[in-house]
């Protein structure tokens, strides 16, 4: 018979899991290999400004690693097209600020939910009780698909809509909204992130594939 202690630490576990998954494969993604293999892809809208794919990945790659390390805004502000001009406005710059601050945010909630979750499997190993961690890696790994299933629906049924709402959750009001000749527009259009939101879904669905797969063994161990 299960404990109370083994069915509360499970749901914890299993609760934890979509975020963990979910935040993984965003920090999968966020690399400068990304952005250019999108730009490489068969249908990817090219820079009406001039952009080639080229200078798309070389600016690109600033944009994302200065999102992962620690350098200040002037990573970016320093940056200077051929011609001299600045590549990023202010408001551009401010907005990467803001990004920064909550992919920092993000991360280091993901680091703490990992290492919550280790503790937790350790703690079910050492104790002997596979079922229990089976049955709440399996829930977690269920639950996982059915919010990327959401997000996919939401994402393939008004797209435009979803990325609207997640930026108002995160960010002032319109302090994401730029003109089409900004160098965030040309380097990140909108396909750039309806690509990534899917991308992250498809990381997440084959994860959670791969745990229900792994832990059929577990399952079928008595505690």
């Amino acid at each position: 018979m299960k404990s109370s202690l083994d069915k509360t630490l499970g749901v914890l576990l299993a609760l934890m899991l979509p975020f963990i998954l979910l935040l993984g494969a965003v920090r999968l993604i966020m690399t400068p290999q990304f952005p250019a293999l999108e730009y490489q892809r068969p249908g990817f809208p090219e820079d009406s400004f001039g952009f080639t794919t080229a200078e798309r990945k070389h600016w690109s790659g600033y944009a994302v690693n200065y999102l992962t390390n620690d350098a200040e805004i002037n990573y970016l502000s320093d940056l200077r097209l051929p011609d001299g001009k600045a590549l990023y406005r202010a408001e551009e710059l401010a907005h990467m600020a803001d990004v920064k601050a909550v992919v920092k945010t993000a991360l280091n909630v993901w680091y703490g939910l990992l290492g919550a979750a280790f503790a937790l499997c350790i703690w079910f190993v050492v104790m002997g009780r596979w079922r229990a961690l089976g049955k709440s890696l399996r829930s977690g790994a269920w639950l996982s698909i059915g919010l990327i299933a959401l997000i996919v629906a939401l994402t393939l049924l008004s797209f435009n809509s979803l990325f609207d709402r997640f930026h108002r959750l995160f960010f002032a009001e319109g302090s994401w909204l730029f003109y089409q000749n900004d160098t965030l527009i040309r380097l990140f259009p909108l396909v750039f992130w309806r690509d990534a939101f899917l991308l992250v879904g498809l990381v997440v669905l084959l994860a959670a594939g791969l745990l229900l797969w792994v832990t059929k063994g577990a399952k079928g161990k008595q505690a």
